[in-house]
């Protein structure tokens, strides 16, 4: 009987040959037709543009690979998408399913403990950045582009994270995912049994004597994407603020990137949730409390899901 490996070999060769050959046209076009897409819809933000835009992605680096080899993105995908949409559109009712009360004054209170003054950080912050009064309508500065594009940065970081593993190593995919999935949920449970209000809200209902104006997507207005923050409120809840998750997954990707790294450039990561926290409490977005909340609910995660995956090789 023939052996036919070295034919498959030379099969699986050519293959990879070709696709090696067609990759940077592939992927240059998906570059392109992405670009074209912030530029005339917006930036990606939800589950379902990310979800199509993340398997493109695939397709364009794995360009000229079977139809299986790309449908297996679908496969293993859809259940954490599945629970991302669930988590986006449930986060908009989670503070009138069992009707708790809105929380205004608490954090107010807290952030100028913290501070050991009587402004508040966000106050602070917009009066020496933005001006004093601090109006929307002010042109931004070169910070706000850089602290506009991190505040976004929160809606591809963790996903893109997740996208680069499950190309290279799927049981690292799966272990960050789960970090990731469970951050979401666990910051829902508190939405629900906690609603509190944001910097902005408190100001504009009159919680907050001094006028904080919501300055997010200021940044990217000149090149016509600052609307993005608009989009998002549509579907949002303007009272799901403690904890940030802003500034939990940030704290997050850090804790993975320190946790999992050995290079001693790793701690760099901890930059990245210093720089979010710096961006959510000038724009308005959350109070310094509910970041530290943020990054506890972080660790909390890391530590537990860790704890559980030791059980459960150990079983």
């Amino acid at each position: 009987m023939t052996d036919q490996r070295p034919g498959r070999a030379a099969d699986a060769t050519s293959a990879d040959a070709y696709r090696s050959r067609w990759r940077p046209l592939a992927v240059a076009v998906y570059v392109v037709a992405l670009a074209a897409w912030i530029v005339t819809v917006g930036v990606p933000t939800d589950p379902f543009q990310m979800f199509a835009w993340m398997w493109l992605a695939v397709v364009a680096w794995r360009f000229g690979a079977p139809a299986r080899v790309h449908l297996a993105f679908v496969k293993d995908w859809w259940p954490a998408f599945a629970v991302l949409v669930a988590y986006l559109y449930s986060r908009g009712l989670s503070d009138e399913l069992i009707g708790v009360p809105v929380h205004w004054t608490m954090p107010i209170q807290v952030d100028r403990w913290l501070t050991g003054g009587n402004e508040l950080p966000t106050q602070y912050l917009q009066d020496a950045l933005c001006g004093d009064p601090c109006l929307r309508s002010f042109p931004p500065a070169w910070y706000d582009v850089l602290l506009t594009t991190v505040y976004y940065s929160h809606f591809v970081v963790g996903l893109g994270l997740a996208l680069v593993l499950w190309v290279r190593r799927r049981t690292d995919w799966v272990a960050w995912l789960t970090r990731y999935l469970t951050m979401n949920l666990a910051g829902l449970v508190v939405y629900v049994l906690y609603p509190m209000a944001p910097p902005w809200l408190a100001s504009k209902e009159g919680y907050v004597a001094e006028s904080l104006p919501r300055l997010t997507g200021r940044g990217w207005e000149d090149v016509g994407l600052g609307g993005f923050h608009v989009v998002l409120a549509s579907v949002g809840n303007p009272v799901a603020a403690m904890p940030s998750l802003h500034g939990g997954i940030a704290m997050l990707v850090a804790l993975w990137t320190v946790h999992r790294l050995r290079s001693p450039w790793r701690w760099t990561a901890l930059l990245y949730p210093l720089v979010m926290a710096f961006a959510l409490v000038y724009y308005a977005e959350h109070y310094v409390i509910d970041i530290l909340a943020g990054w506890a609910l972080a660790g909390l995660v890391m530590v537990a899901v860790g704890r559980w995956e030791s059980r459960r090789d150990a079983a």
